[in-house]
């Protein structure tokens, strides 16, 4: 989860996350050194007298700044295309679990089971624990096993809202009359935690989301304490 100074991104609980942020990092080290170099330029112009004859043609230098932006865009590009594809793959999911966006709560269906759904509402004040976490805490947590391919399906009864996890690399929008899917795997057990990341009404700021990140055993445990 996020807190307090954290200026970059969280740290990733999914191997897509992780490519996510080595992606942000490649992207932003391109950004760096045009900035330095531009702002090199600038300088230059900014305390040269411009007595040299040559600067008046340079068909080289003219090539150079046409060539040059466009290698930097397939440099950028084809590992965004990359990730793009392995966003959008959903191979052989072992759980699918829908998410159902009210205002403001969440509803979640486990598809694979009979009779698993409930609702997820945000912790009052007055219910927290010492161990809770105020506005980011539910009732309900969604339970999920780690190193597992889980497939989420979202869409909402009223106005449009968005399923969001940073950790994960997650965001999704939840529509009514739609059904979106996306998919995540969890490499660690833990406490994961986002928001609805859609203006989706008075009280948007408050519905939360949590994921409670499990063994396989004991989630299957779970499994059958519900059925």
């Amino acid at each position: 989860m996020a807190t307090w100074k954290t200026l970059l991104l969280q740290d990733s609980s999914s191997p897509l996350m992780e490519q996510l942020t080595f992606f942000h990092d490649h992207t932003l080290m391109i950004l760096i050194i045009i900035t330095i170099l531009v702002g090199q330029m600038l300088m230059s112009m900014l305390f040269n007298k411009f007595l040299n004859r040559y600067l008046l043609e340079g068909q080289l230098i003219e090539m150079i700044w046409t060539i040059l932006p466009a290698v930097i865009l397939i440099i950028i590009a084809l590992p965004s295309l990359r990730l793009l594809y392995i966003l959008d793959e959903n191979p052989n999911p072992m759980i699918s679990i829908k998410t159902i966006g009210h205002q403001w709560y969440w509803s979640y269906e486990y598809s694979d089971y009979k009779n698993i759904e409930f609702d997820s509402y945000m912790l009052p004040i007055n219910e927290l624990k010492s161990s809770s976490f105020r506005l980011l805490d539910v009732d309900n947590r969604l339970i999920i096993p780690f190193n597992t391919q889980i497939r989420i399906l979202t869409t909402s009864t009223d106005v449009i809202h968005s399923w969001t996890i940073p950790s994960l690399g997650v965001k999704i929008d939840s529509i009514p009359g739609r059904l979106n899917q996306t998919n995540l795997t969890i490499n660690r057990t833990g406490l994961l935690f986002g928001q609805c990341s859609e203006i989706c009404g008075a009280n948007h700021s408050f519905m939360p989301i949590t994921i409670e990140s499990i063994s396989p055993s004991l989630f299957l445990k779970w499994i059958n304490s519900n059925l």
